[in-house]
């Protein structure tokens, strides 16, 4: 069993930042899966995700399907990370 981890990314300069936090924190029990919706804008699975897991800014980060709640509105901490559960054995 893994922690389905999908970050929500365009790309950028801004994003580049957590899409590395959330690698380097990540352990095997992680399974991660980036989207870059500058390249996917047109795949219709990925745009399903953003709106039913409520995404309004990029970079997100969803664990098991659940928007993390610094999300919404903060930046992205490691201890955000770690308090999903990103980094520790299922």
């Amino acid at each position: 069993m893994k922690r389905k981890v999908e970050v929500f990314t365009a790309g950028c300069p801004v994003c580049d930042p957590v899409v590395s936090l959330v690698r380097e924190t990540a352990c095997p029990s992680c399974d991660v899966v980036i989207y870059n919706l500058a390249e996917e804008f047109d795949n219709r699975e990925i745009m399903n995700k953003l709106k039913s897991y409520g995404v309004n800014r990029i970079p997100s980060i969803a664990v098991n399907g659940i928007l993390l709640s610094c999300c919404s509105d903060n930046d992205i901490t490691k201890q955000d990370l770690v308090d999903a559960g990103i980094g520790r054995p299922v």
